[in-house]
């Protein structure tokens, strides 16, 4: 089956049919992006789908996905831990290593104004921390893999922990930084391979396990989380 990669949403599984008249993005049940299109269509009408509809796109990956709920004295990414303590106002601030919600009495943690509020410093702590380690890692693995790529990017919008584009952009949800370190190299490593492989192909899998013999029971424990933040 042909795929088409995006710098952003990674490999696209793209359906051909002759009952196709339009060109159709769907999120498939294992959250990565899927396209159908007419038999006789070229990839221009998807690539110009994927331009024009991106916030639509970004949407549809967030229904997908289900929703956290923070708690108190949960972890945040590799340093920083969740405390919430009573106030007048609602408010979140970053004190040293913690997030400190500010919670009212009318209010509770899991109210979804809270919650929304929340998210959205949590990824902005995951996203400093993303940016100092990321890259550091990312190149260091990739002088043991003697692979090359352009340039890193990160995002939090997508259901993907990471992708590799024809380009040689590697693109990481910020939300590695919630996974052990042993599957954060999974990732970096399988991205980098795919500099190498634009595929999974038998010759993809021996690349990853030169660096990661232990690839199969890491691609096994990493279904055990989601990127979703």
């Amino acid at each position: 089956m042909a795929t088409l990669s995006d710098e952003e949403f990674g490999e696209i599984t793209i359906r051909k049919s002759h009952r196709a008249r339009h060109v159709k993005i769907s999120v498939a049940p294992d959250g990565r992006l899927r396209a159908s299109m007419p038999a006789f269509a070229s990839t221009r009408g998807l690539k110009r789908l994927l331009s024009d509809s991106r916030d639509e796109i970004r949407q549809m990956l967030a229904q997908q996905a289900p929703s956290v709920r923070y708690e108190h004295g949960m972890q945040i990414g590799k340093s920083h831990s969740l405390l919430v303590v009573e106030g007048a106002t609602l408010g979140v601030a970053r004190q040293e290593l913690k997030l400190v919600v500010t919670l009212p009495p009318t209010m509770q943690l899991h109210d979804n104004a809270v919650q929304d509020l929340l998210r959205e410093h949590i990824r902005a702590a995951l996203r400093r921390e993303a940016k100092h380690y990321l890259p550091r890692r990312l190149e260091i693995l990739a002088r043991q893999l003697d692979c090359q790529y352009e340039r890193v990017r990160f995002s939090h919008a997508s259901s993907r922990w990471g992708s590799c584009s024809t380009r040689g952009t590697i693109s990481l949800n910020i939300a590695l930084m919630q996974l052990p370190f042993e599957l954060i190299d999974y990732v970096l490593i399988h991205e980098l391979c795919h500099t190498k492989q634009m595929n999974h192909s038998q010759k993809f899998w021996e690349l990853v396990a030169m660096k990661d013999p232990e690839y199969i029971s890491h691609r096994r424990s990493i279904k055990k989380y989601s990127p979703t933040i």
